[in-house]
């Protein structure tokens, strides 16, 4: 299992961000995948989960409420890739964000630095 994220960077207050998650070594379509994010000097919490292919729809999506309304967590099958659209961003964003899937155990990402700052 491989995960690899991207599209991290340093935004505005009020800016948008889209990050990616590359999938490799799993049957991508048959696993919930999830986003967590480590701020400094805090723990790892999580951020938002999708469902597996067979729990499609919205109702499949769940999202912490720190983020709820600005943040759009999707995955592409065809793709094996995860995202999270990240709009409105505040500075109390800005952490390591990373993807995550449980087979049997929790396999994540190496991180990928999100700043949010003027």
């Amino acid at each position: 299992v491989q995960l690899v994220e991207s599209g991290g960077g340093l935004v505005q207050p009020g800016g948008s961000l889209r990050l990616s998650c590359a999938a490799s070594g799993f049957s991508f379509s048959n696993y919930a995948m999830k986003w967590y994010r480590q701020a400094p000097g805090k723990e790892r919490e999580w951020v938002a989960g999708i469902g597996d292919v067979a729990r499609a729809g919205d109702r499949a999506r769940t999202y912490a409420d720190s983020v709820k309304g600005r943040f759009t967590i999707s995955r592409d099958n065809a793709k094996n890739t995860l995202y999270l659209q990240m709009n409105s961003l505040k500075p109390e964003d800005t952490a390591v964000y990373y993807c995550n899937t449980y087979i049997y155990k929790n396999y994540w990402g190496q991180g990928i630095q999100v700043t949010v700052s003027s």
